[in-house]
Order: C-alpha cells, then structure tokens, then sequence
C-alpha cells in the first residue's frame, strides 16, 4: 500500500484528461503535497519521502510551465517527461546511496535490520529495478508522442505497466530474498 500511496500523484496525473494538464498538474502537487503531510504526521521520516519531495518539485514546475503556456511544445512529451523525472529521482537516489525503497521499506522492519548488508542490497536492487522500469517507460512515450501518440490509450496502458511490472517484481524479489534467508 505504501508505493500506491508513494505514486498517487503520479496516478492522479496520469488518469486527468491530458487535454487540460495544468489542472492534472495542479492535482498532483496538491496531491503530492497531501501526501507529503500525511506521512509526516504518521511519523514517516524524510528518507522515506525521497520520491513524494522529488513529485511535489516536478508538479510544481510542470503546473507552472503548463499554466503559463497550455500548447506548450512539451505537452504531448508530459508523460514521458514524467517517467524520465521519476528514473532520475530515483537513479539519483542510486547515486547518493539513499535508494529510495530504503526508507520505506524501513517503515515495516526492525531497526535492527536497517543496516545489515542484506537489507541495504535488497532494496538498492529493489531501486535499481524501479529506475530501469521507470527510464524504459519514459523511452517508450517518447518515442509514442514522437510518432503522434502522446496521449493514447496505448501510452496509457504504458504508463501503468510502467508502475504495474515493478510493482509487481519488487513484491516477487522480496519474497524471494526473504524466503532464501528464512525471514
């Protein structure tokens, strides 16, 4: 629940009609926003918000640019732009050593556990799987609204697998780990 929770923003945009995407933009901010809030008052630390600080920053600029130029050249790229922003944000994560799943995943285990080899390796795959399915995404749209498709029912169904696939393989390689470890 909690990576529904951690793209809602994401989905919030994605669903709006693309044709008025300075609202859907302004949705995702206030979306990401509320987000941002709520966890916080649930106790969520900041290294667990790597990607809800990341989505508030991009809606931010991206209502801006659409408010303030509605046929911009970018509009039919925004879906690409969106998975690109999102490889980034948790690529950059990869970079810095704060993979973005670590901080979640801190939310449901022992603290003891935070720092064992194991755990840390887990979900620096666990990431490193997020960025890929994310930059794969970003590729396909692109190359989607290059060819005049930008905001098809086929980029649609790109989107959610782009959310769907890992997803569903982080849930597969956890279990796996944990059923290789006993844990």
């Amino acid at each position: 629940m909690t990576y529904v929770l951690t793209f809602l923003p994401w989905i919030v945009y994605a669903v709006l009609p693309a044709a008025h995407w300075q609202w859907a933009a302004l949705a995702g901010l206030a979306v990401a926003l509320g987000v941002i809030v709520k966890r916080r008052v649930a106790g969520a630390r900041p290294d667990a918000l790597i990607i809800e600080g990341g989505s508030a920053l991009f809606f931010a600029a991206l209502a801006a640019l659409a408010l303030a130029d509605p046929d911009c050249a970018l509009h039919p790229y925004s879906g690409a732009l969106s998975s690109g922003v999102l490889a980034l944000i948790a690529g950059g994560s990869l970079v810095l050593r704060r993979p973005f799943t670590l901080g979640i995943a801190k939310q449901s285990t022992p603290p003891q556990i935070w720092d064992q080899p194991l755990f840390v390796r887990t979900n620096t795959v666990v990431t490193a799987l997020w960025t890929l399915a994310f930059a794969a995404t970003a590729v396909v749209l692109a190359a989607l609204a290059h060819a005049g498709q930008g905001h098809s029912t086929t980029a649609t169904l790109v989107q959610i697998a782009g959310f769907a696939a890992p997803m569903l393989l982080t849930r597969r390689y956890v279990a796996a780990v944990q059923a290789r470890t006993g844990r």
